[in-house]
């Protein structure tokens, strides 16, 4: 299966998601090609020592929507990994933001680089994170 299947297969629960998504409780909610989203609700589980949801989540979560949608324009056999994600937190996660939504979209995909840029939005609409991703694919590698 190339890669958008793959992840619509995911988000139709007809193939297995990733473990990290289950962990964190992020759901895959919208799959097209170039295009992720997925949210999940910033719960105290989620906290660091200082009260807040932990930075790691919100990377975590545009890590994934950026990646993923790196993978969405990839042909079967051809696998990829992040090798640069830089994110910037423009505001404090708490659970008063809501349900986190997670949208990564492609900038371009080459032969060897593919690069994403991603949004972390409240339900309030308002930005809580920015990023980019560049990720290295490996053509005809076996999964």
């Amino acid at each position: 299966m190339n890669g958008l299947d793959v992840l619509r297969g995911m988000q139709a629960g007809e193939l297995p998601g990733a473990p990290i998504a289950e962990t964190l409780g992020m759901d895959l909610v919208e799959v097209d090609e170039g295009r992720v989203v997925f949210e999940a609700d910033p719960t105290e589980r989620l906290f660091n020592p200082a009260g807040t949801v932990h930075g790691g989540f919100a990377a975590t979560m545009l890590d994934s929507a950026m990646a993923c949608a790196v993978h969405t324009t990839l042909p079967e056999g051809d696998v990829y990994t992040t090798v640069d994600l830089s994110l910037k937190i423009v505001r404090t996660i708490t659970p008063a933001a809501g349900r986190l939504r997670a949208e990564g979209t492609i900038v371009h995909v080459g032969g060897r680089v593919g690069t994403a840029e991603g949004r972390l939005t409240g339900a309030d609409g308002r930005l809580y994170a920015h990023g980019s991703t560049t990720c290295f694919i490996t053509r005809g590698a076996t999964r």
